[in-house]
């Protein structure tokens, strides 16, 4: 009896040791984005680090600037024992690859902030998605950027908007879309609104996109600068400077909110009146929550999540906002 007595508790020991090892053994997922010197990544991986503590999971955390280092990311956390992982792509239409990568190793997916296309460009919608909602920020911009546009009681005979666009990208798309559409429909001339495409999603591409439509309409003495992000705004307004035009005379709204920290910080007003600050705090953790309940429970996440969250950043609120969002 003894015998059989200390062999069920040596069992018992041996089992409850090797649970012990399983519970210390934490889940881990993946946190991959393209741009980790960006101040919205930083706030995205820094959300996730905290889902992480809460929910009881590791995230590890890879930079993927390019499609190359994105795979080589993908074997990388499988090798590390990684069950799935959030990525904002470096290219949506990685996409197809990202994916037959990790079903090849058992992985899930969730993407965010960008959605991917297939080798047609059409988006993929099985995929789950988590992003700020395209259309409702950019019809936001327009809003605000008429409602400034009246406070300034500017004559709108003589105004127009420069609407700098990247349609090959969809939500930039949607966003200029959103902006446009609010500004007509609060009764701006669909016929003053005067769009150019820009080469590149940054302040030189366009800066010479809006320098080349600006040359065009010397009848326009007052301007509202629509694109899809801060950048592309900032550089509708530097085009402005050098043609002349003084900021009571250019009213531009960006969207992203950290790349317009120092624009907000000078001393001296400029054209660019403020910015829409979305949530990559609630990105961040949502989305790495959201793969946490499918990995652990089972519960596979709805294919779009639409995150709404968004507050205007001027002058004079910049620094609280920011703050409050742990930027």
């Amino acid at each position: 009896m003894n015998k059989l007595v200390k062999s069920l508790l040596a069992a018992g020991l041996m089992l409850g040791m090797a649970n012990s090892a399983l519970a210390a053994e934490a889940l881990k997922l993946g946190y991959l984005v393209k741009q980790p010197e960006e101040p919205w990544f930083q706030t995205e991986w820094a959300f996730a680090d905290k889902a992480g503590k809460d929910l009881g999971f590791d995230v590890i955390k890879i930079a993927v600037p390019d499609g190359e280092k994105t795979l080589n990311a993908i074997d990388s956390l499988a090798a590390n024992g990684a069950k799935g992982f959030v990525i904002c792509t470096p290219d949506p239409k990685l996409g197809p690859a990202i994916m037959a990568r990790a079903k090849s190793l058992d992985m899930k997916v969730i993407t965010v902030d960008d959605q991917f296309v297939n080798a047609k460009g059409q988006p993929m919608t099985n995929v789950p998605l988590v992003m700020m909602a395209a259309t409702k920020i950019g019809e936001r911009q327009g809003q605000e950027l008429y409602k400034e546009m009246t406070n300034r009681k500017w004559d709108p005979k003589v105004s127009g908007v420069l609407a700098i666009t990247a349609n090959e990208l969809d939500t930039a798309r949607r966003r200029v879309e959103g902006s446009l559409s609010a500004l007509k429909a609060a009764g701006f001339p669909a016929g003053q609104i005067y769009s150019v495409p820009t080469k590149s999603n940054d302040i030189p591409g366009a800066l010479d996109a809006a320098n080349s439509m600006l040359v065009q309409h010397p009848e326009v003495k007052n301007w509202l600068v629509v694109g899809m992000n801060d950048n592309t705004v900032l550089g509708g307004i530097r085009a402005t400077e050098g043609q002349g035009f003084k900021a009571d005379n250019v009213i531009g709204i960006g969207i992203n909110g950290v790349d317009a920290v120092n624009e907000l910080s000078k001393s001296k007003p400029t054209g660019f009146f403020g910015s829409l600050l979305p949530s990559p705090d609630v990105h961040g953790y949502k989305s790495i929550q959201m793969l946490h309940d499918w990995v652990a429970k089972g519960a596979e996440p709805a294919k779009f999540t639409e995150v709404t969250d968004v507050v205007l950043i001027t002058r004079e609120n910049f620094k609280e906002e920011l703050k409050k969002k742990g930027l």
